[in-house]
Formats: structure tokens, sequence, C-alpha cells
């Protein structure tokens, strides 16, 4: 008969994400994973797979974790709103888990070597392309972006701005210049 599972699958996805985020997946050792999520290497392995089966799916709940976010977020929100939302939202340090973001640290440590983590890395960030399109196109419909902007260029310039600004997160504390890195990027827009 199965052992029943002791302990709640999403929570220590959450802790295993968490130290990933924080070390990177090179630097985190299989040993550190088991202590830092609390459950028995061979629960790992039953439950999540191998290590790299583990990053991947940490990897998809904090991209799904952010879209949520995302949406939850901009409900009622004007254009302008939804999109300074966006960047507010790189540049929120939170309590939980490490600054700046597990995709762009995911970018940079493991696109170039790894197809599964660079077509993570490039679906989470069609998405927010896309997502910032759609919010660009409601806001030209409701009159309050002008129809001459370009929504697709548009689009592509914040996210590749939001991802250099999720890049600066991780080593800038002053709040204020992050907050004129928004507002000069907002500008556009006017």
């Amino acid at each position: 008969m199965p052992r029943t599972k002791e302990f709640d699958e999403d929570t220590v996805l959450l802790k295993a994400m968490g130290l990933f985020w924080e070390q990177g997946y090179e630097k985190t050792s299989m040993q550190e994973l088991v202590s830092h999520m609390g459950v028995h290497k061979g629960s790992m392995y039953d439950t999540f797979g191998d290590k790299k089966t583990l990053y991947i799916k940490a990897l998809k709940r904090y991209s799904d974790r952010l879209e949520q976010s995302y949406n939850l977020r901009m409900v009622g929100l004007s254009a302008k709103e939804a999109i300074g939302m966006l960047f507010e939202r790189a540049i929120q340090a939170g309590e939980e888990f490490p600054s700046g973001c597990f995709i762009v640290n995911t970018a940079v440590e493991l696109a170039k070597h790894d197809s599964e983590a660079r077509d993570s890395v490039r679906q989470f960030w069609d998405y927010t392309e896309e997502l910032i399109r759609d919010v660009i196109i409601e806001g030209q419909q409701s009159g309050e972006l002008s129809k001459t902007l370009n929504a697709e260029w548009l689009a592509q310039f914040f996210n590749n701005s939001l991802i250099g600004l999720r890049v600066m997160v991780k080593t800038i504390t002053d709040k204020e210049k992050l907050r004129q890195i928004i507002e000069m990027n907002m500008s556009v827009l006017n």
C-alpha cells in the first residue's frame, strides 16, 4: 500500500522555488533541497522527480503565481495604471522571497544551455508582452492612449524595460531611483 504524503506539495515546491531563486540551479545541491524543503529524499524524488524536473516545476509555479498576480491586480485599472503596476510589482522586494526575478535568473544562468529552461523563460516573456499589448490596445480603444502608438512595438519596449528593471532590483535598493526609471518609461505614453 502506498504511503500517504506527509507534506503539502505546493508548500514544499514554494520552498524549493525560494532556494533555487536565491542560489541558482547549479549552486543548489540535492541535500540542500531536501533539507530546505523538509522532506525525505525518496519522497522528493517520488513527488517531483530529479533536480532538473523540480527546478522546472518551481519555475512554472513562479510564473503561474506572477500571472495570477498580474491578472488579479489589473482588474479595474486603466491602461496606464496597469502598466505602472507591472513596473511597481517588479521593484517590490518581497519578504518571503529574494529580490529580483526567478525567471530573469533562469534566463541568465540556464537559458543558453538548457532548451527547457529557455522555452519556459520565453513562454513567460511572450505572455507578459502579449498582456502589455492587450492593455495598450484596450487603452487605445477607450481613448486613454493615442491610437498613433504602435501597440506591438510599445509592448516589446515595455517588456524589455521590465526585464531590465528586474535585473536592477537585485543590486539597487534605492526605491526612488527605481521609481524614476519607471516614470521615464511611462512617459512614452504621454
